[in-house]
């Protein structure tokens, strides 16, 4: 588990505030001093490490180019358990598989603190000579040795943590040479999590930014982000954006001012399309009312998050398609996966494949918009009129502070998040597909939907039930987890 903060025991304690310069000194060491490797991180070194590393290795940088030239990056995803085939795989996305941002995932005992077990893990896939690891264990080899990750690319290189416990995986990536990190307070402890507490995991993402601003104080801008996928199905634009509203203003209130966000791909082109366009708008709206009038929010559409179907062409379809939602939707970056999705850790080759069946589709649809399309206008508008009333009823539960609104809101049900594995959420917000393939709400739950939003869910998820013959009720939702998933024969008989 995460380290405890010495201010923990009252609720008045914890809020949205930024953490004293005092405060974050004596947490850090305590933090650094949970592992050996930890001894090594020096945030002197660390700043003039990145601030030697060229312009095109740095991501914040990178985002703000993409922004100015419109270009949509790609970004896959992957770890593996050792050194020498990590920088093997990340050198093959770098010259193969031409990706914009190289990742390293970390491994499953990194993102829960085990670090014992991850040394084993290490020391098993060097006997094996193959990785017995999820994913790279970023602690266990530290700073130093991580360096080597990027100095064997020529791109800049982000963190997949994939946790709600980032605190020294954070200060070790970012120590060595990393210059991007994913993860959220909120977004990671509703995805990932069954015991841990929203207020454990925002203090812990707290901790996170607070280092970014910490590097961003010392002159060295550091590429944050906010992970939209949630629980890795069907997830409606509102439900996600509600999420990275809150996330962005929690790093705002740390110091961030460079802080991506992420949204899953619902497979509507008009309903991804607008989900990217509000989830813009309407985060900087948020920001921007609580006097945070600088910070960058660029967003980077997913490639489908539910499950993925075996057959390779249904699969390489699935990625194409991916690639042209975001560059309909003037996505800044897509992040990628490949035809093996379905049955696990993709190899090297396979990853860079994807890459490029993405960037393909990217370049053939790199001009189309669908700003004057009314369909698109009009998703636009419900979506706005769905995350108004939520989100300002969030803050008014915290009188302001989204931290503790965000508590508050989650217990009363006002804030919850479909199919969500964590006890502190209610997960009651059912959602299917609609006649149209539109993401809507079934049911609401508690949240605070406006009524008239709702009609229009209700109504394309009743020509579905009729149309189907089907009862409207779960079992739309249910079909619509596994849809994407079905062989071909029966999705297109």
């Amino acid at each position: 588990m995460s380290i405890a903060l010495k201010s923990r025991g009252a609720r008045a304690e914890f809020s949205q505030r930024g953490i004293d310069a005092d405060t974050f000194a004596t947490m850090r060491r305590e933090n650094l001093a949970r592992w050996p490797t930890g001894a090594l991180v020096d945030i002197d070194a660390a700043v003039a490490r990145h601030k030697a590393l060229p312009k095109h290795k740095q991501l914040a940088h990178v985002f703000r180019e993409a922004e100015v030239s419109g270009k949509c990056l790609t970004q896959p995803r992957g770890g593996f358990g050792t050194l020498e085939l990590q920088i093997e795989l990340m050198t093959e996305l770098d010259k193969v598989g031409l990706a914009d941002i190289v990742p390293t995932t970390t491994d499953s005992y990194t993102r829960n603190e085990q670090w014992d077990k991850a040394q084993a893990g290490v020391e098993e896939s060097r006997k094996a000579g193959r990785s017995m690891l999820n994913g790279f264990p970023m602690v266990n080899y530290g700073p130093v040795e991580a360096a080597k990750l990027i100095d064997s690319i020529d791109k800049p290189a982000i963190v997949l943590s994939g946790t709600s416990f980032p605190r020294l995986t954070a200060e070790v990536g970012y120590a060595a040479g990393f210059s991007g990190y994913l993860g959220s307070g909120l977004a990671y402890t509703v995805s990932y999590t069954k015991e841990t507490s929203l207020e454990e995991g925002i203090r812990n993402y707290q901790y996170l930014d607070r280092l970014a601003a910490l590097y961003l104080e010392h002159g060295v801008e550091l590429h944050r982000r906010q992970p939209g996928f949630l629980t890795g199905t069907n997830i409606p634009p509102s439900i996600a954006i509600i999420t990275a509203i809150i996330d962005a203003l929690l790093a705002a209130n740390q110091g961030v001012r460079h802080y991506g966000l992420e949204l899953g791909q619902t497979l509507h082109l008009v309903q991804d399309a607008a989900a990217i366009r509000m989830c813009r708008v309407l985060v900087q709206e948020y920001l921007q009312r609580f006097g945070f009038m600088d910070m960058f929010t660029p967003i980077t559409s997913l490639h489908w998050m539910g499950a993925w179907p075996q057959d390779e062409s249904q699969s390489a379809a699935l990625i194409v398609y991916g690639g042209t939602l975001a560059a309909v939707s003037g996505a800044n970056s897509i992040t990628t996966k490949s035809t093996h999705e379905a049955f696990g850790i993709p190899t090297p080759k396979a990853n860079a494949e994807g890459l490029r069946m993405t960037r393909m589709a990217i370049y053939l649809a790199r001009n189309m918009r669908l700003d004057s399309m009314p369909e698109f206008r009009a998703e636009c508008d419900l979506i706005r009129r769905e995350v108004v009333p939520v989100m300002d009823k969030i803050l008014e539960m915290g009188d302001g502070d989204v931290a503790l609104g965000t508590i508050n809101a989650a217990a009363a049900g006002i804030l919850d998040i479909p199919w969500s594995p964590n006890r502190h959420v209610k997960s009651r917000i059912m959602p299917a597909r609609d006649a149209d393939g539109y993401l809507r709400i079934l049911d609401p739950g508690d949240m605070p939907f406006a009524r008239d939003a709702l009609e229009v869910h209700e109504a394309g998820l009743r020509r579905r039930a009729e149309r189907e013959r089907v009862d409207y009720g779960p079992d739309l939702a249910i079909s619509s987890v596994y849809e994407i998933s079905e062989p071909l024969e029966r999705l297109a008989p």
